[in-house]
């Protein structure tokens, strides 16, 4: 019995070593799928982007190109590209125009025509305003990304500071407001603006770079928390400190509890305690200070 035993074993064993060989094949065939997948994926869904934007360009600025001027009159092949090019070389050469006394003589006179139009001025100086706003050197416009409660407390959500919040609506307020935009998720560029305290905005050491990849991610892509470890061991703070709180507003029917401490103090205190070389980004010149 013993010999019998004995032969099986060789038979029992490679079966073994070749249903384990079967197991393991096609679970790494698997993995290398998905990492072809993970490789590829990024770079195409880039380039195809680009295509789009290239070939968008070039179908809307080709057409206006004189065929004289055009070098595929003269060439066997189309040139892709050449729209997008005459887009940048027009565009730096109207900047270096505008520079010009010429120049600014020319706009002054067409923003005189444009506001003698009802319509048309009211959609000019909206859109001047805000490039100028966004694409001003010294503006804070989308530099940093910020945590706020939203829709309600111990909820938190990504937003972007645009502004310092001024005029009748920070004069109706007790408390110092900051703008900011509320993305939504997978798209950005809908949302929210709200004008919210200072003191209960919360800075992230994230670029706004990796919040808006979290935001249109849905939190799949979340980078990486460069802070000193001494601020990853404190939470700034927790729902729980919001319960007696809103006990205590209900109870003397109150509208502000002023006693209560903020994300954005806690914040501050927990940065001030640490030396000025362990503290992260987000001990950066506050939002808003003025």
């Amino acid at each position: 019995m013993s010999d019998t035993s004995k032969q099986e074993d060789p038979a029992t064993a490679t079966g073994a070593k070749s249903a384990a060989t079967s197991i393991g094949f096609f679970p790494r065939m698997r993995a290398y799928f998905f990492a072809g997948i993970l490789v590829t994926a990024p770079i195409t869904f880039t380039l195809y982007l680009a295509w789009l934007l290239i070939h968008f360009v070039d179908n809307t600025i080709r057409p206006l190109i004189p065929a004289k001027y055009n070098p595929e009159t003269y060439l066997p092949f189309a040139l892709p590209g050449l729209g997008l090019f005459v887009l940048i070389v027009s565009l730096t050469l109207i900047g270096a125009l505008t520079a010009g006394f010429m120049g600014r003589f020319f706009i002054k006179l067409s923003e005189h025509v444009l506001n003698r139009m009802p319509v048309i001025r009211s959609v000019y100086n909206a859109t001047k305003q805000i490039l100028e706003t966004v694409l001003a050197q010294q503006s804070n416009a989308f530099r940093e990304a910020v945590l706020v409660e939203y829709p309600r407390r111990g909820l938190w959500a990504i937003a972007f500071i645009t502004g310092t919040t001024e005029g009748e609506v920070q004069n109706v307020t007790e408390e110092e407001c900051t703008n900011i935009f509320l993305p939504t998720t997978p798209n950005p560029t809908s949302g929210f603006l709200l004008f919210v305290p200072k003191a209960d905005l919360v800075s992230l050491d994230m670029s706004v770079e990796e919040a808006i990849k979290m935001v249109i991610s849905g939190g799949i892509v979340t980078p990486p928390d460069r802070r000193p470890q001494a601020l990853k061991d404190q939470a700034l703070t927790s729902a729980r400190v919001y319960e007696d709180v809103d006990v205590l507003r209900e109870g003397e029917k109150a509208s502000v509890v002023l006693s209560a401490r903020r994300p954005g103090e806690i914040q501050e205190e927990m940065q001030a305690s640490l030396p000025e070389s362990e503290r992260g980004r987000s001990a950066k010149p506050k939002h808003g200070d003025r």
